[in-house]
C-alpha cells in the first residue's frame, strides 16, 4: 500500500500556515516593542509575562501528559538549554527596546549559522567546506546590516546578534538530547522551566508591571501571538516537509519589516537589503545542502 509523505498530503495549506507564523512573531515583535520602546516597561519584565501567559496556555498539555514526561537522566543539559535559551530571549527583548525591528529580525536569522559553527566546534560533525563558505556569506551579511564602521554606530544592534547566538547554542543542545530523550520530555522541561528562569531575570531590574491599559494589551498580545506562532509552525511542519515549509519561514522577514513600518514607521536603510540578501540566500543554500545530505544518507539506508 502507497504511504503519503506529508510533502504530498497539503503543501499548499502548510505554506499557508508558514507565513501566519512568520506574521504572528511580526506581531509578538511589534507587541514587544510597543511596551518595551514606547511605553518604557524593562524588557525583562516584559518577557517573563510575555512567557507566562504562554505557560498558561501551555498548562492542559502538561496535565495531559503528566509526571512520567519528566524522567530523564540529563537534568543538566535540560537546565542548561532552558538558560540559553532564557538569555536568548532577554537579549532579543532588551535588543527591541532598542533596535528597530527590521534590522533586529535580520541579524537574529543568522541564528543557524552559529548552529552550524557549534556543530563543527562542539559536537566535531562533518560540516564541508561548502557549508562552512555559505556561513561565512551569511556573516558577511549580518556586518553589511550591522555597519560598524559607520558613524553613529550604537552597539545596541549586537543584542539580536547575540539573541541568535543563545538560541544556536540551545537548538545544539536540543539536537543532542533528541538522540535520548522523547519530544514530549524536552517540551515539559522548556515549560516548565523557561518561565522561572524569565523570573530570575526580570527580578533582577524589579519585576515591573504595566502602567497603563496599552501596557496590559500590549503583553497580552505579546503571549497570545507567541502561542498563534509555535501553533502555526507545529501544524505547518506536521503538513509537509520541513526542506518544503522551510523557505516560506524567511518571508518572517519582509512582513517584520511591514509590520514594524506600520506600527512605528521604522523603514530600512539602504544597507539592509543587500546584507539582507546575502543572509536569505546563504539559509537556502544550507538548507538545499543539508535536504542533499539527506536524501544521500537515505539512499545508502535503503542500498
Amino acid at each position: 500500500m502507497a504511504t503519503h509523505t506529508p510533502s504530498s498530503t497539503f503543501p499548499v495549506l502548510a505554506a499557508v500556515l508558514m507565513v501566519l507564523a512568520g506574521a504572528s512573531f511580526a506581531a509578538v515583535n511589534v507587541a514587544l516593542q510597543t511596551a518595551t520602546m514606547k511605553l518604557g516597561m524593562p524588557s525583562s519584565s516584559v518577557v517573563f509575562w510575555q512567557y507566562g501567559a504562554a505557560l498558561l496556555c501551555g498548562v492542559p498539555w502538561l496535565l495531559r501528559h503528566g509526571l512520567s514526561s519528566m524522567a530523564t537522566s540529563q537534568v543538566g543539559l535540560h537546565v542548561l538549554r532552558i538558560v540559553f535559551a532564557v538569555v536568548g530571549v532577554q537579549l532579543w527583548g532588551a535588543g527591541l527596546a532598542q533596535v528597530e525591528i527590521w534590522q533586529a529580525i535580520a541579524l537574529v536569522m543568522s541564528s543557524p549559522f552559529f548552529v552550524i559553527l557549534g556543530a563543527r566546534v562542539f559536537l566535531k560533525e562533518e560540516v564541508g567546506v561548502a557549508r562552512l563558505g555559505a556561513t561565512l556569506v551569511g556573516f558577511g551579511g549580518v556586518a553589511v546590516i550591522l555597519e560598524p564602521w559607520a558613524q553613529g554606530w550604537q552597539p545596541a544592534v549586537l543584542l539580536p546578534l547575540g539573541a541568535a547566538a543563545f538560541w544556536g547554542a540551545a537548538s545544539l543542545i536540543t539536537k543532542k538530547l533528541s538522540i535520548r530523550e522523547k519530544p514530549e520530555t524536552v517540551t515539559a522541561y522548556l515549560l516548565l522551566l523557561l518561565t522561572p528562569v524569565n523570573l530570575a531575570f526580570a527580578m533582577t531590574e524589579g519585576l515591573a508591571f504595566p502602567s497603563s491599559p496599552t501596557g496590559y494589551v500590549a503583553i497580552a498580545a505579546a503571549g497570545l501571538f507567541t502561542v498563534c506562532a509555535n501553533y502555526f509552525l507545529t501544524l505547518a511542519y506536521s503538513k509537509a516537509d520541513a526542506a518544503y515549509v522551510q523557505p516560506f519561514d524567511h518571508l518572517k522577514l519582509p512582513l517584520n519589516v511591514a509590520f514594524g513600518f506600520l506600527a512605528f514607521g521604522f523603514a530600512p536603510t539602504g544597507a539592509f537589503w543587500p546584507g539582507a540578501l546575502l543572509i536569505v540566500a546563504a539559509s537556502l543554500y544550507v538548507m538545499h545542502d543539508e535536504r542533499k545530505r539527506q536524501a544521500k544518507g537515505l539512499l545508502l539506508t535503503e542500498s
